[in-house]
């Protein structure tokens, strides 16, 4: 696992769940929040980036089980996030890109970093 593969993984997470507060909130919302809004190919767009992070643990040899939760993370948000509005606040709360970058760390053993 070379270190500019998990940095990576870890800019994406931010950009999509967390690099925008909303102002005079604690909220915290990103790429995947904001393209939710477009009716129709918003989250089809959202889950094409998502999607990266999965594809990368297992190019680099995750267990199938983590695996499995990675994409059970990115299925859940994209159908999820199909529903107008009530799919949007999902968006926003459950932040499968953050949750997925969180289990690459864990299955390869490695520390957080800063995006």
């Amino acid at each position: 696992m070379t270190p500019d593969k998990a940095a990576r993984v870890e800019r994406i997470a931010h950009v999509m769940d967390q690099s925008v507060r909303l102002p005079g909130t604690r909220i915290r919302l990103g790429l995947d929040g904001l393209l939710g809004l477009v009716p129709g190919i918003g989250d089809t767009l959202a889950l094409a980036v998502s999607a990266y992070i999965p594809v990368t643990a297992w190019r680099a040899g995750a267990r199938k089980r983590t695996l499995l939760r990675m994409m059970g993370n990115v299925t859940a948000d994209w159908l999820i996030g199909l529903v107008p509005l009530a799919g949007d606040l999902f968006d926003i709360g459950f932040k499968a890109n953050t949750r997925n970058a969180r289990l690459f760390r864990e299955e390869f053993d490695l520390p957080p970093q800063d995006p």
